[in-house]
């Protein structure tokens, strides 16, 4: 996570990559880029308090085992921190809202990883349903990467699509963080257990 200072919106921006969340009261402006992930932006209206997470769903998702799956644990938790947090600022459960981004098909995924854009869709639209959190808005799917602005006190989004294969260095950042979340590290030491 990066802050800045935007001129040109004149109020603090808070950068947020894949795998990271932010909520906050004060009226910043999160700032994400997405191509496969999802972003979720939550907020309460009336207590001008909103957040946003970034998350790639890793693994294969059923319609059927959405929460008992790998992928349904890893994406529960992103959106578990992020209304944790919330509430933890003050606002309430039951005033929730949602616009959620991205699943777009931009990066190339092993077969047997299963139809992981599709998930992410599926799980993002599921879990907001099955938490009776009402779905204001949304931008998903398609074949282009998104730029998100999401105002947290006036629950203002500002979308701009694009190419993803034209924009190297958010390619490259998505590319890595699957490596991240697909491949884990090996050890790099050998441990003898006896």
């Amino acid at each position: 996570m990066r802050r800045f200072y935007s001129r040109k919106l004149n109020r603090q921006v808070v950068l947020l990559r894949a795998g990271e969340y932010h909520v906050c009261t004060k009226g910043e402006v999160l700032y994400t880029l997405l191509g496969s992930c999802i972003a979720a932006c939550l907020y309460d209206k009336e207590r001008q308090i909103g957040g946003m997470n970034h998350f790639l769903l890793p693994g294969l998702v059923h319609p059927d085992d959405i929460f008992s799956s790998e992928v349904g644990r890893y994406g529960m938790y992103a959106m578990e921190l992020l209304i944790g947090d919330l509430i933890k600022k003050g606002a309430r459960r039951d005033k929730l809202q949602a616009k959620i981004f991205g699943g777009g098909k931009v990066l190339k995924f092993r077969k047997y990883d299963g139809n992981i854009t599709g998930s992410n869709i599926r799980f993002a639209t599921k879990y907001l349903e099955l938490e009776g959190i009402p779905q204001e808005t949304s931008d998903l799917g398609g074949k282009q990467g998104r730029k998100i602005l999401f105002f947290s006190d006036t629950t203002k989004v500002l979308l701009k699509r694009f190419d993803m294969e034209a924009d190297p260095t958010t390619l490259d950042e998505e590319t890595a963080y699957k490596g991240r979340v697909f491949y884990p590290r090996k050890a790099k030491s050998s441990v003898i257990l006896f």
